[in-house]
C-alpha cells in the first residue's frame, strides 16, 4: 500500500511538472506572437480519415493582423474583418456575408490559431522532434469540455523562436486535420485596405452579394 501511494504522487508530481512546463512553453509562444504587428504563414494542410479512406493535402496562406485575417485555401479567400466575415468564391462569382458570433465560434480560426489553447484546455508535454535541425517540442491539448467535438490537439512548437510549426487536431470521429507551417514572416508591410471588403469591385465585376443574417 505504502508503494502504492508513493508511486501515485510520483505520478502526480511529474504530470504537474509536465503541466507547468507546458504552459510556460506555450506561454513564451503567445507573448511572441502577441509582440508583431502582423503575421504571415504558408502552410500546407491535410486531412485524414483512414476509415472513410480519405487522404487530401492542400496549401494554403494567410495574413493575421490582431483579430482580422486573410485566409486564401482551395481556391477561396475567406476575410475577417473584426466584426463581418466575407467568404468569397472566384469559382461561383459569388460573396457570402455573415456577421460574427463570437459566443458560437468554437472554431480554431486564423486569427485564433496561434491563441486558441490559452482557454478551454489542460495541457502536458509529448514528444520531441528533430526537423530538421530544429528542435519541435509537442504540447498535447485535451478539452476541459467533455463533449467537445474535439478529442485532443498536438501543437508543435520551435523551442528556439516559439513560433508554431504543426498543429495536429483529432476529433472524435478520427478525422485528423494536419496543418503544418512552411513560411512564418512577420511585421510585413501590408495595404491600408487588406482587411476592408470593397463590396462596389465585386459587384463592378458580376458577383453575386449573399448577405447572410
Amino acid at each position: 500500500m505504502k508503494k502504492l501511494v508513493v508511486l501515485i504522487l510520483a505520478i502526480c508530481s511529474v504530470t504537474l511538472v509536465q503541466a507547468q512546463s507546458a504552459k510556460s512553453l506555450l506561454n513564451d509562444v503567445s507573448a511572441k506572437v502577441r509582440s508583431y504587428d502582423n503575421i504571415v504563414i504558408d502552410f500546407k494542410w491535410n486531412l485524414n480519415n483512414s476509415k472513410e479512406n480519405v487522404n487530401q493535402d492542400t496549401r494554403g496562406n494567410v495574413t493575421i493582423r490582431k483579430d482580422k485575417y486573410v485566409l486564401n485555401m482551395l481556391g477561396t479567400t475567406r476575410m475577417f474583418d473584426g466584426s463581418k466575415i466575407y467568404t468569397i468564391s472566384p469559382e461561383d462569382e459569388e460573396v457570402t456575408i455573415s456577421n460574427y458570433d463570437p459566443q458560437n465560434d468554437k472554431e480554431i480560426t486564423p486569427s485564433k490559431l496561434l491563441t486558441f489553447y490559452e482557454k478551454g484546455y489542460t495541457y502536458k508535454m509529448d514528444v520531441v522532434q528533430n526537423v530538421q535541425g530544429r528542435k519541435i517540442q509537442f504540447v498535447k491539448l485535451m478539452p476541459i469540455d467533455s463533449n467537445a467535438e474535439i478529442k485532443d490537439i498536438l501543437l508543435g512548437v520551435d523551442v528556439q523562436t516559439k513560433h508554431i510549426y504543426r498543429l495536429i487536431q483529432t476529433d472524435a470521429s478520427g478525422t485528423k486535420y494536419t496543418l503544418t507551417v512552411n513560411s512564418f514572416k512577420t511585421n510585413q508591410p501590408l495595404s491600408k485596405t487588406l482587411f476592408t471588403f470593397d463590396e462596389a469591385k465585386y459587384k463592378k465585376e458580376g458577383y453575386y452579394i449573399d448577405k447572410l443574417d
